[in-house]
């Protein structure tokens, strides 16, 4: 079999997926490429990877996308990775600042401004804003530099009483059954070695990497995420009439 093109995010959070990989036979059938989650989604919808963990937004954009895992990066509350910063509270915020390396975050920011905040704001994607949009690693330490961090992860729950699946493994095309229950055992396998992967990581005095990949990621893909994915993408779709400035990206 030709070998699949995999596109993973190249963030602390996919750390035990890529473990998992490099420490299993499927490495043997494929091409591994590290992304930020914005690329992993064009790779797919370009036809540059046959299998990525992709931003969930980006499965209105992909032709025939093909969930193929059990395994997704997700929440069950806080995630200590996906904000809104802001020098001032919420309800005073008149605009915000996206996030280039996620339109699904960008999505959920604007979902909850619109339908649990019931903000209507300027939507800025370069420039100045009053808050804006961060996720992954760059957050890390960041959340007590500013007076309002708004984790998306816990208002997604508070706002619909679901968790919350950021990405998601996804085929643009059918892959061979064989080939996807080793590349599942291969994501089990790094999930269940998270200690090892986190002994790996330098140490920092401004984050928990225990707590973060142990507790705040949720790696199962089950039921109930699978509904919020339904859901978040029928609330996205919606999203019409957003002033929209600096439009660059």
């Amino acid at each position: 079999m030709e070998k699949v093109k995999v596109s993973a995010v190249s963030y602390t959070n996919t750390l035990p997926f890529i473990y998992g990989l490099q420490h299993s036979d499927v490495m043997q059938h494929i091409d591994l490429a590290l992304d930020v989650p914005s690329e992993c989604a064009r790779k797919l919808i370009d036809g540059r990877a046959d299998l990525g963990i992709v931003p969930v937004a980006a499965l209105l954009d992909i032709p025939y996308p093909h969930i193929v895992s059990d395994f997704c990066l997700g929440a069950s509350g806080p995630v200590n990775s996906v904000f809104i910063f802001s020098e001032m509270p919420i309800e005073e915020i008149r605009s915000i600042r996206l996030d280039a390396q996620s339109r699904t975050s960008n999505g959920l920011a604007q979902v909850l401004l619109r339908h649990y905040w019931k903000r209507e704001v300027l939507v800025v994607n370069q420039g100045e804003a009053d808050a804006y949009v961060e996720i992954g690693d760059r957050t890390f330490g960041k959340r007590n530099l500013h007076p309002y961090a708004y984790d998306l992860s816990l208002y997604w729950e508070k706002f619909t009483g679901l968790p919350f699946a950021f990405a998601v493994w996804t085929a643009n095309r059918a892959l061979p059954d064989s080939f996807i229950q080793l590349f599942n055992k291969a994501l089990a396998y790094g999930v269940d070695h998270r200690e090892t992967v986190i002994d790996q990581l330098p140490p920092r005095l401004d984050f928990d990497y225990r707590h973060y990949l142990m507790e705040c990621i949720d790696y199962q893909y089950d039921q109930a995420k699978n509904e919020a994915v339904t859901l978040y993408l029928k609330l996205l779709k919606s999203l019409k009439n957003i002033p929209v400035a600096n439009k660059t990206i």
